[in-house]
């Protein structure tokens, strides 16, 4: 966020008053950026009002402009769509319109504006704020509201915060809601898998996407589909019988279904429609099998909001609120994005503009400029479905070998990362060895050589299929790779090129940013903290004690916290004593004397070697007694389980890619003599994300930054979720910085809150 510390923040917000609504189609997400929206308003002493029905409740006024509290937005985080509604409105593309919008806002002496929806939601709110003082002037004149009136709100801030589906605007890295719908239809996929499968069926699964292909590229990379139709990039004339000869291939080489993928808006290279009727059409008339077609549709947009939507939301609800403060009259329109994990503000103009742009290079068949303009992460996912979609013929073959095995405890997306490994080393020609079980397996040859098909359907599929076992020595990829380098000197057979591809739960891998499995069971957590809390509806006073795994790193309570709205998170990290525990159960027993009769609190398990997870429970039974009870539930292993989320498909695809990719590099400056030689620390290193930039960090660089007694970088850039969660809690306590290199000790301030939540 801004460089404005908390104090500053409050006397800046005393007073002020700014307005919220969600315009255009709804997205899962918008319901937690207007909690955060609501609440940060609040918290820095802002009269927060939201709009219902979107412009249309603008222009209307009246019971459509409500003065929000705290316990307004309560319990919304978790539902779908947006509980103040969204509506078309004629009335707001006329002048006439914007008139009424100003003059109802005036009224309340609203001149701060958030606004969540697309572009052409923002690029309202933009031509609403540009007239703002005519149409002021205009009032004036009609003797609706006063010249003094008009002086006191002359001028109108505005903040976009982009919701759609879609993920179709340029500038931030995802839009509020694209995250859920990629799980909806990943979810659809994995159940029509199943049922194709048995019957030997090609399905023609039709997505959302009428002038962007972003949720049928990505759910096509992560679930490796035969066949992808987009509007983005057209298929070369002749497309007919190159999908038909590929889905043939398939079954040929023992698969049992096809699934082709079709963005609703795709085309041809002159501009024609292909239609999800037409493939299947083309499918049945030339091959002759059994095809279906499944059009999506609005299941897309339902549905609850995934973790990363929800945290996502909160990020750049509070980030809006925080740029409204600090807007002048000279301040543009700003969108607030996302880049890395990072939440950023975007001239709001231009970014629609280059949105645009996108769509007159495809009107203008310039396809690859088109590819490009969405964005890199945009032409990676779409060159790198291109390259393990289909088996290659192999140019020439090398005398390489590769070998890939699980290490640690299973974690959701390592299958997605050893098939695009695998076949991405076997179109370099590699040979490519499976190693089972691990280290273990590897020290008792427990090794097979894989095939192009070996791999096939693995980007679904929860756990290892590989195999993995925890030693007493090697107990995690990083520690096992820093070992076996360190022993490079005793043994020449450990001068190879290795890779270590961080994937693990608990997010405590050193050198990376997200580690492979963190947001499946993040996502996890959160589902089954739903559940306890809907278990609460229609009972008396309740609170419950959850406890998260994560060993001793608090990423997956405090991921899980912001995304279910807990009242607290207890982590290793943060340190607590009984004055902490004393203030929440304070807090808890006012939160009860209002509407709100269910609490909720996580705690890591390895947060306080005293202060357990029983402990808490009976602290907290004994004093909420007459007030609230209280429950225990420890989620154990069902964070470790279950099929991947979309994001940890398509980054374990991506990274499978990159490894191999560096591998080969250094196997190729290596070979030298007939052999490999590789002993320089840059030939043992992790493959880490960064700020949205994929780098190898050398294993002995690590060694600095890692806490081995605790198993978890010295340094972890999520901390600084940390006072969002607490802030949108209402939770009243001094705000935890993270001093970078001590772990064990950090000091208690008021913050600077920086862009870096």
């Amino acid at each position: 966020m801004s460089s404005m510390d908390l104090e500053k923040l409050k006397m800046t917000g005393a007073g002020r008053a700014m307005a919220v609504l969600t315009s255009g189609g709804d997205a899962q997400g918008m319901n937690a950026a207007v909690r955060a929206v609501t609440r940060m308003g609040i918290y820095v002493g802002a009269k927060v009002y939201l709009i219902y029905e979107g412009y249309q409740g603008l222009v209307d006024g009246g019971d459509n402009i409500k003065l929000a509290h705290w316990q307004s937005v309560t319990n919304i985080i978790q539902q779908g769509g947006t509980v103040i509604g969204s509506a078309r409105c004629k009335a707001f593309t006329t002048r006439e319109g914007r008139l009424a919008a100003a003059f109802n806002l005036v009224k309340k002496g609203i001149t701060n504006l958030c606004v969540c929806g697309g572009d052409g939601s923002l690029t309202g709110a933009n031509i609403f704020r540009s007239e703002w003082s005519s149409l002021l002037d205009e009032l004036v004149q009609k003797g609706r509201i006063t010249d003094t009136l008009a002086r006191q709100h002359g001028h109108l801030n505005i903040v976009g915060l982009v919701g759609s589906i879609d993920n179709d605007f340029c500038g931030t890295d995802m839009t509020i809601g694209a995250d859920s719908a990629l799980h909806r239809i990943m979810e659809i996929i994995d159940a029509i898998m199943t049922t194709a499968q048995s019957h030997q069926r090609t399905f023609v699964l039709e997505v959302m996407g009428r002038h962007c292909g972003y949720l049928a590229l990505v759910s096509a990379l992560a679930s490796g589909a035969d066949w992808l139709l987009i509007p983005e990039a057209p298929p070369q004339e002749g497309w007919e019988d190159c999908m038909c000869s590929r889905l043939e291939g398939s079954r040929i080489t023992g698969s049992r279904l096809n699934i082709i993928i079709i963005a609703e808006g795709a085309i041809d290279r002159n501009g024609k429609p292909i239609t999800s009727t037409y493939v299947k059409d083309l499918v049945v008339q030339r091959l002759g099998y059994d095809t279906r077609v499944t059009v999506l549709g609005h299941v897309q947009r339902g549905g609850t909001p995934s973790a990363f939507d929800r945290v996502l939301s909160s990020k750049l609800g509070m980030e809006a609120v925080i740029a409204l403060l600090e807007a002048t009259p000279d301040t543009p329109a700003c969108a607030i994005g996302l880049s890395g994990n990072r939440a950023v503000r975007l001239p709001l103009m231009e970014c629609v503009e280059m949105t645009k742009l996108v769509q007159t290079a495809m009107n203008e068949k310039r396809f690859d400029e088109a590819v490009k303009l969405r964005g890199g992460s945009f032409e990676n996912n779409w060159n790198i479905y291109k390259l393990l979609a289909f088996e290659k013929p192999i140019q020439s073959g090398s005398n390489f070998s590769l070998a890939i095995l699980n290490v640690g405890a299973p974690a959701a997306g390592m299958n997605a990362a050893v098939r695009s490994a695998a076949r991405l080393a076997l179109a370099q020609g590699h040979k490519v060895y499976a190693v089972q079980d691990g280290f273990q397996g590897l020290a008792n040859g427990e090794l097979f050589e894989m095939e192009w098909h070996s791999v096939a359907g693995w980007t679904g599929q929860g756990g290892s299929l590989l195999g993995t076992k925890r030693t007493c020595i090697l107990l995690s990829g990083y520690a096992g790779v820093l070992q076996l380098f360190e022993a490079r000197s005793h043994y020449d057979e450990l001068c190879i090129p290795m890779c270590v591809i961080p994937a693990t739960i608990s997010n405590n891998v050193p050198g990376t940013d997200f580690s492979l499995g963190a947001d499946t069971a993040v996502n996890a957590a959160m589902e089954g903290c739903d559940k306890i809390k809907q278990s609460a509806s229609g009972t008396k006073r309740r609170v419950f004690v959850v406890e998260t795994m994560g060993g001793f790193c608090g990423y997956l309570a405090t991921c899980t916290g912001i995304a279910v709205g807990a009242d607290a998170a207890y982590i290793f990290e943060d340190p607590f004593n009984i004055h902490d525990l004393k203030t929440n159960v304070e807090h808890l027993t006012e939160k009860m004397k209002k509407d709100v009769q269910r609490g909720l609190v996580l705690r890591n398990e390895n947060c306080h070697e005293n202060y357990t997870t029983d402990f808490i429970h009976r602290l907290y039974s004994s004093e909420g007694k007459g007030i609230f009870d209280c429950r225990v539930n420890v989620l154990g292993h069902l964070q470790q389980g279950g099929a991947p989320s979309p994001f940890d498909r398509n980054f374990g695809t991506k990274l499978g890619v990159k490894a191999t990719q560096w591998i080969s590099e250094r196997l190729t400056e290596n070979f030298r003599q007939g052999r490999v030689i590789a002993n320089s620390p840059d030939t043992a290193c992790v493959l880490g994300l960064n700020r949205k930039v994929i780098s190898f960090i050398p294993v002995t660089e690590l060694k600095d930054v890692t806490d081995f007694e605790h198993r978890m970088p010295k340094v972890q850039w999520w901390f600084n979720l940390r006072p969002m969660l607490k802030m949108l809690a209402k939770y009243q306590t001094s705000f935890c910085e993270y001093v970078p290199g001590e772990i064990e000790h950090v000091t208690r301030r008021s913050i600077s809150i920086d862009s870096g939540f």
